[in-house]
């Protein structure tokens, strides 16, 4: 007997047999038990993911000659022939090479024909979207009147191409991407059954690069098995599908982390030597950023299953801080869409991560001009004359006199009130700002200032959230400054508290106003309506 391809060989002839669309399966199940049957399925999905595998085993559910059943015997002789394609009463027809209005019209001229053999004729149309305008029209009024012996089974991977008439005229199942745990599970039964030796780990890269495809899965199982010579290795598998090896992206991420351009050039290069696929690079190295940001903002999920990834993933996470992550992942979100775009993969990769480097550096040597000071005094700090502070505008500093003043503790809404004045004369931006300004000062002695802030904020701090706050109050205070955060729930109205809370009493008065107009009473009273002051907002200076 020829060699049958795997795809073919292990398709499922049953419901039980199906890999995952268990939501799909048991509706059918549940219809054919209660004997509700409908005249029109659509099935909707990718490639590859069972549409018409399922419209298959409907078809032979219907026609079994033990009755309609969801478990058909797969022993009678319109079993055999449902699964050998070639039962009477099944007539299956492949929408994009039949594209006509006349292949329709004489598909359609014997549906008032009883079946030959079955109880039920069954048109299985795949890719149906590919039928032209006129079609659809023939084919329409059939379904709106279809005869009793008449069900028609639709695939396709693209429904937003068929009239809304015939999507309302269907019952509509959308099948899901299968996971790549699922689709490595499948693949796992089949090499078992076929006494294949293999690697777990190339059966996971086979699941992967089949990104939810059943079908294109064991394609690729059939190709693995032929260049590895009926074995299959991770080794095999990494050179078929261009996968790399995951520490080349570790040492990516590092390199990126110490600023390091020629070591992240270097593994770049030794990728081409290796025939990376770069456009799965970035995806891997996109994969990674997101797990990084997870661990930034639930560290738990890491630390609740932690092995060597894990542990590295939520080292990252500790250097970098939140903005920055995300900013490299909307860069390598564009460098991913420019792949489709430009020939050379490895231009792309290379600038992707080269633009990541840029903005990093600038950022660094952004903070670092702000952290200049002449190391005039022995605190490094330069020592400002009273008169020339006069002169500069620079605010007058907090409790700084050494007296028997500085052991009197100022109030608490006085310490609300400065941290209002010196938060807008700091040069804090993006989330350091935000976070800041849901701080309170809650304790300021000398040399030292302790802020309070919400728990619910804590994702947005960092250690250079920290850092950037500490460095911006050295430079306005002249002096070297300590500074605590502690999230405790501020007892009085933080910076953004003020600002929400002025933004809405500017509102209010901005809707009195408007309320106030005659004009505009006349027109509520003319109208009978009511002004809306969530539409209402004041002037902007």
């Amino acid at each position: 007997m020829a060699h049958q391809v795997l795809a073919r060989k292990w398709r499922p002839h049953n419901f039980e047999t199906v890999v995952g669309q268990q939501h799909v399966v048991q509706a059918l199940i549940n219809s054919l038990n209660k004997q509700r049957l409908h005249h029109a399925y659509l099935f909707t999905g990718t490639r590859g993911v069972g549409k018409t595998t399922i419209a298959r085993i409907l078809a032979k559910c219907l026609n079994c000659e033990t009755g309609v059943t969801a478990m058909p015997c797969d022993q009678c002789a319109t079993c055999t022939e449902c699964d050998e394609g070639r039962f009477v009463d099944l007539i299956e027809v492949d929408a994009a090479s039949r594209t006509k209005v006349e292949d329709t019209r004489d598909l359609l001229n014997n549906v008032q024909y009883l079946p030959t053999r079955g109880r039920f004729k069954i048109y299985l149309i795949d890719e149906v979207h590919m039928l032209s305008t006129h079609s659809f029209n023939a084919l329409l009024k059939t379904l709106e009147e279809p005869p009793k012996h008449v069900i028609f089974l639709l695939a396709t991977t693209n429904p937003k191409k068929l009239p809304i008439t015939i999507l309302s005229r269907c019952l509509q199942f959308h099948l899901k991407n299968l996971t790549a745990d699922q689709i490595t599970t499948h693949l796992e039964s089949v090499v078992t059954k076929e006494n294949i030796s293999f690697e777990a780990q190339a059966l996971r890269h086979i699941a992967e690069a089949a990104k939810g495809s059943v079908r294109d899965a064991l394609s690729l199982l059939d190709q693995t098995i032929a260049f590895g010579n009926g074995e299959i290795t991770s080794k095999d598998t990494n050179i078929l599908l261009g996968v790399i090896d995951q520490s080349h992206i570790d040492i990516l991420l590092k390199a990126l982390v110490n600023l390091n351009g020629k070591e992240m050039l270097d593994t770049v290069k030794k990728l081409n030597e290796l025939g990376a696929d770069f456009t799965h690079v970035l995806d891997v190295l996109m994969t990674r950023l997101h797990k990084i940001a997870i661990a930034q903002v639930v560290p738990e999920n890491f630390r609740s299953d932690i092995n060597e990834k894990n542990a590295f993933m939520l080292e990252l996470s500790q250097q970098w801080d939140p903005e920055t992550v995300q900013l490299y992942y909307q860069i390598a979100l564009m460098g991913r869409r420019d792949m489709n775009f430009i020939e050379d993969k490895k231009l792309i990769l290379e600038m992707t991560l080269l633009r990541m480097l840029a903005f990093t550096l600038q950022e660094t040597e952004d903070r670092g001009c702000r952290s200049k000071h002449t190391a005039s005094s022995p605190t490094g700090f330069e020592e400002q004359h009273p008169i020339a502070e006069k002169e500069q505008n620079i605010p007058p500093r907090i409790n700084t006199e050494s007296s028997t003043k500085t052991d009197e503790k100022l109030s608490l809404e006085k310490l609300s009130s400065d941290w209002n004045v010196i938060l807008p004369k700091l040069d804090l931006k993006g989330v350091t700002f935000i976070f800041a300004s849901h701080c309170v000062l809650a304790n300021q002695e000398n040399d030292k200032i302790l802020l309070h802030t919400s728990p619910q904020y804590k994702p947005l701090f960092s250690k250079k959230t920290q850092q950037e706050i500490n460095e911006a109050l050295n430079i306005y205070f002249k002096r070297p400054i300590s500074l605590k955060i502690d999230f405790v729930k501020p007892q009085v109205e933080t910076p953004a508290d003020k600002k929400e809370k002025e933004k809405t009493q500017n509102q209010l008065n901005a809707f009195e106003n408007i309320e106030a107009d005659p004009h505009v009473k006349t027109l509520v009273d003319q109208f009978k309506t009511d002004l809306q002051l969530n539409l209402v907002e004041p002037l902007k200076e």
